[in-house]
């Protein structure tokens, strides 16, 4: 069993710690979520149009917008040497281009 002074800690060492590690670990990871959503947001009406569930594409000044987001933030990451924004951008891109393809080339 473990003693009462075991329990004992600093709290001044636990607020540091949420003030300088889990902002900054929020902050990258909200970043990220950031491109994995703007990527999802054309997939859903792609996808549906290459199941035949509708003739409807994603309107084009939707795609520009996200895209735009989306280069902005590769050149970003591009910028600061940010490998996993890098790969999931371009990753992204080539998932959504070739998604494009197989609809426009059908």
């Amino acid at each position: 069993m473990l003693e009462n002074k075991d329990w004992n800690f600093n709290l001044e060492l636990v607020k540091n710690f949420f003030n300088e590690k889990l902002s900054h670990i929020s902050a990258e990871a909200l970043g990220w979520i950031a491109v994995l959503v703007l990527h999802a947001a054309t997939v859903p009406s792609l996808l549906a149009v290459m199941a035949g569930l509708t003739d409807r594409l994603p309107g084009v000044d939707l795609v520009l917008l996200v895209w735009t987001g989306l280069a902005l933030m590769f050149v970003k990451a591009a910028v600061q040497k940010d490998i996993l924004n890098l790969v999931t951008i371009g990753f992204g891109f080539i998932v959504q281009a070739a998604m494009m393809a197989l609809i426009f080339f059908k």
